[in-house]
């Protein structure tokens, strides 16, 4: 503790505190434990979710012909003719 003037007397500073490292870490030990207990469990959760998809049955392949349908002519047939002009 230091004494420091003030213009009502002399003031002491508060005690400081010490901060143990002991406790930050069990309080960081104590959240990433059951996170990543979690994240195991979501991942062997999905895993199985993943390998329990129904079997495919068998595989049944149908080819088919198609014959192509006869288009009728055209009646009419147009011509348009279109006379060349020179350049100017």
């Amino acid at each position: 503790m230091t004494l420091h003037p003030s213009p009502g007397g002399w003031v002491r500073d508060p005690p400081r505190r010490r901060r143990r490292r002991g406790r930050t870490w069990t309080r960081r030990l104590a959240i990433v434990l059951p996170l990543l207990a979690a994240s195991f469990a979501l991942g062997l959760a999905l895993g199985d979710a993943l390998d329990d998809n129904p079997r495919p049955g068998p595989v049944r392949t149908r080819t088919a012909t198609l014959k192509p349908r006869l288009i009728a002519p055209e009646r009419e047939t147009v011509t348009v003719t279109v006379a060349a002009t020179a350049g100017p």
